[in-house]
Formats: C-alpha cells, sequence, structure tokens
C-alpha cells in the first residue's frame, strides 16, 4: 500500500516576507542537524524565508515540530557593543512571557557560531499586524486611528514598565547605577569611532550639553525594551491593540524615561525639520496622533512618574538615533551590505546630531 505523505503547510497569511532568492542564505543542513540534537525537527520541506523590513537583526520563519516558529540571528560583519545580542535577548525571553504575554517565548539559544556563523535563537512565532515607517497601510488613515494607536503606545510602554522582574527571576538583569553617565559615555565613544574621531560641530557641542548634565535620577529601575517603536508590535487588527512585543536585544533594567525618550526620538511631528521625516519611522506625523509633548505628558498620567527632567534624556536618545543610522551608513560603505536605504543614512545621522543640538537648546521638544 503506497504511504500518504502530508501536505505541505501554506504560509501563514498576511506576512510580509522577502522573495526567497534575496534572503540572506543559511546552511539549512547545519542549521537542521543542531535543531535534531535539541530535540527539534526542522520542515526540510519550507526552506526558511527571511522577514522583510528591518535593519538590524535578521528574522526567518521556520516550520519546527509542526508548528512556526522564528529564527533569529544578528546581521553578519563586526556588530556596535551592546547590540543584537542573543543571549541576553534570550535570558530575557525565556521567562518574561510569564509576567508579560506581550513577550514572544524564547526555545533555544545557540552561541556556537559554527552552526550557521553567528548566534541565534528559535522563537516562537505571533500573528499579527505591522505597521512599519510613515504609512498606516494596509489601514485607512484617519484622526480616530492617529488617536487609537497613540493610546496603544503609551498603554503598552506603561505595561512593560509595570513587570516584576524580581518575580521573574530578572531583578539583577542590566546595571541600572550609573545609567546615564555609562550610556552617555557609550554612545559619545561609539560616534568618535564612526566618524573617524572628526565630530562635526553640532556634535560635538551635543557631547559637551550631555557631558556637563547633571545625572537624572535612576533611582527606580524598570525593565527596559530600549527600542520601543510601533513597528516593533504587532496588533490586533480589529482593536489596534498590541498583541506581541518583538525585538529584545537590548532589554536590560533601567530609568523608565530612557525608554520613554526612545520612544519620543521616533515621533516625527508634522511640523518637524526634514531629517525627521527622512527618519520615516513611525506614521505620527499624520492626523490624529498626539505630539510627542502630549505623548509624555498621557505616559506621566497613567503611570504617575515624573517627566519634569526628561530633556537630557531626549538628547541622549537622538544621538544615539544619529550614531546608529551612521552606523548602519558605514555598512553600506564597507560593502557589508548591498541594502539601498542604507546609502542616504550618512546625510541623516549628521541631520539628526543636529536636531539633537535643538532639543538641546530647547528649541524642540
Amino acid at each position: 500500500m503506497q504511504s500518504m505523505q502530508t501536505a505541505v503547510p501554506c504560509l501563514p497569511e498576511g506576512l510580509a516576507l522577502r522573495p526567497e532568492h534575496l534572503s540572506q542564505p543559511l546552511d539549512t543542513a547545519a542549521f537542521a542537524a543542531h535543531l535534531a540534537q535539541e530535540g527539534l525537527r526542522l520542515d526540510l520541506r519550507l526552506a526558511p524565508r527571511q522577514f522583510a523590513g528591518g535593519l538590524a537583526n535578521l528574522n526567518y520563519l521556520i516550520r519546527v515540530n509542526d508548528g512556526w516558529a522564528v529564527l533569529r540571528r544578528p546581521p553578519s560583519g563586526p556588530l556596535p557593543p551592546g547590540a543584537n545580542d542573543m543571549a541576553r535577548e534570550h535570558r530575557i525571553l525565556s521567562v518574561l512571557w510569564q509576567g508579560l504575554p506581550l513577550a514572544p517565548r524564547s526555545l533555544l539559544l545557540c552561541t556556537d557560531p559554527s552552526v550557521i556563523g553567528v548566534p541565534f535563537q528559535i522563537l516562537e512565532f505571533r500573528s499579527g499586524l505591522t505597521l512599519r515607517g510613515a504609512s498606516l497601510s494596509p489601514l485607512p488613515a484617519s484622526p480616530a486611528l492617529g488617536a487609537a494607536l497613540s493610546d496603544t503606545l503609551i498603554t503598552t510602554l506603561a505595561r512593560v514598565h509595570a513587570v516584576d522582574l524580581d518575580g521573574l527571576g530578572l531583578g539583577s538583569l542590566g546595571r541600572p547605577e550609573g545609567f546615564f553617565q555609562r550610556q552617555v559615555k557609550g554612545w559619545l565613544d561609539r560616534a568618535a569611532h564612526v566618524t573617524g574621531g572628526d565630530l562635526p560641530p553640532a556634535a560635538r557641542q551635543v557631547a559637551d550639553w550631555l557631558r556637563a548634565c547633571a545625572a537624572p535620577d535612576d533611582s527606580r529601575p524598570v525593565l527596559l525594551h530600549s527600542d520601543f517603536k510601533l513597528d516593533n508590535l504587532l496588533l490586533d487588527p480589529v482593536t489596534l491593540q498590541a498583541t506581541t512585543l518583538v525585538d529584545w536585544d537590548m532589554g536590560t533594567r533601567g530609568p523608565a524615561l530612557f525608554d520613554l525618550a526612545t520612544l519620543l526620538s521616533y515621533w516625527t511631528q508634522a511640523d518637524d525639520p526634514d531629517c525627521m521625516h527622512e527618519l520615516a519611522q513611525m506614521p505620527t506625523a499624520l492626523p490624529g496622533f498626539m505630539s510627542r509633548e502630549e505623548a509624555a505628558a498621557a505616559y506621566a498620567r497613567l503611570t504617575g512618574r515624573d517627566i519634569g527632567n526628561i530633556r537630557p534624556w531626549r538628547v541622549l536618545t537622538v544621538l544615539k538615533l544619529a550614531v546608529v543610522f551612521l552606523q548602519l551608513h558605514r555598512r553600506h560603505v564597507t560593502g557589508e551590505t548591498t541594502d539601498p536605504r542604507y546609502a542616504a543614512f550618512g546625510a541623516l545621522g549628521h541631520d539628526l546630531f543636529a536636531f539633537a543640538l535643538d532639543v538641546a537648546r530647547e528649541r524642540l521638544f
């Protein structure tokens, strides 16, 4: 009697995946062999498919043990200090789902680079609507939608900051003491490195301003995502409530205002200078969205936190964004990526230095 073969499963609907020929290739045989050693069976009938979007870590849809999962790995080439940390992300996501259902569960960590060339994780797959860049597509733009998404962003960030880390065994995560000074030094060092030590005038003035700042209070550390923005949320397409928060490789413990300021650094307004519109990270310049100042005030009302000293964090996180885009541009210059988006990131990074200076001088919130 001829044995029946199971049908190849259909891909989940609504996913933005790169064409197979544009995905960064993997050594599938070595990957499958390693998973087998860990008791996981990779479905070899389906080639791993890289998700579209994103500028840093690479994520692939895979089929493991008859269910969907995500292979997550850093990009190839030299990596900035502290970023793309698979081990740190696994430490967080292997337990965080128990206290924050928004967090996908990390199922496996491999730190052996001989398997696919870099460390990697296997995460549970979550479905949901993702809104990328400055567009609300596929949703129809409206003031009501902008208001609803503003509320989702603020309430979700408040949920993250309310997590009981001690109860999850994450009470020793990170080093919250001296967080501000360490971040300032680290990002200024990276700025010097990526510019070859020749900081442009605006960056030098921002550096002087930050070094002269009194350190903001960091006595009540919380769980930090460290890259909280709209395209890291998966949304329920009907209620627009967040169902999943991804990209935890920079997660740590520290002052809540760092996360709030990070969100605001992506929050473009209609009257912003060109660089913020070129940034195009969130659709917040569209009608109905809160302004940055309104968003910060909403967070303060919801959490009871004092945001009166947020400006140093705002300046720091815009500086950080400038450096990140210069680092991405360097990957283009050195040929580590051929993605055409990276070509314009050098000019954008320099313009963001000037924007950070305007924030320091209180010209912009």
